[in-house]
């Protein structure tokens, strides 16, 4: 049976105190969360863990009816823009005279957003792979490099304090080092 209106009041405001004193850093076992009324610091830390997952319950709630309401404005939407991108319309020359018939290119374009915004938003979409490869899709080559060449490197690229950093995308530390010398 469920807790009664007035003992859910207590347990919101004996939480809302426990997660104020945890958000301070306050431990489970000081003696201010157990004078909330906890027995043991295994109480208060089981009580904050059942406060998250209703918290979570609710904001799945609130997820589900915003989802919801989306969806039914993209019904809208979609209810008005699709006669125009599925019937040809006809089309007329100067003189008023019915030349042919076509589609709305920018009605179908519409429909197209609103399906491709419903499918992001009801997650219908495949995930995307992703692959790196190698030159020509080969395998990506990896090798160790020496901690000496590394720290050269990184001595190299790291000198903001002068006027003309060396250009790292193009110069090896064996090139700067020459620099300056003729």
């Amino acid at each position: 049976m469920p807790a009664s209106k007035a003992k859910q009041a207590i347990t919101a405001e004996r939480r809302t105190k426990l997660f104020q004193l945890r958000l301070q850093g306050v431990k489970y076992d000081d003696p201010r969360i157990l004078a909330l009324g906890y027995a043991t610091p295994g109480s208060a830390s089981k009580d904050v863990i059942r406060g998250l997952q209703a918290r979570l319950r609710d904001e799945a709630a609130e997820v589900g009816v915003y989802r919801q309401q989306e969806n039914e404005r993209l019904d809208a939407l979609l209810e008005a823009a699709w006669p125009r991108a599925t019937e040809p319309r006809p089309i007329f020359n100067k003189d008023g005279e019915v030349i042919g018939e076509e589609l709305d290119i920018r009605a179908v374009d519409t429909v197209l957003r609103l399906m491709d915004r419903r499918a992001k938003l009801n997650g219908l979409d495949m995930p995307v792979k992703a692959e790196v490869t190698g030159a020509d899709g080969g395998p990506l080559a990896v090798s160790t490099a020496d901690p000496d060449k590394l720290a050269a490197i990184i001595a190299a690229t790291s000198r903001l304090d002068t006027d003309t950093p060396p250009n790292t995308a193009t110069s090896t530390p064996a090139d700067d080092e020459g620099e300056g010398t003729e």
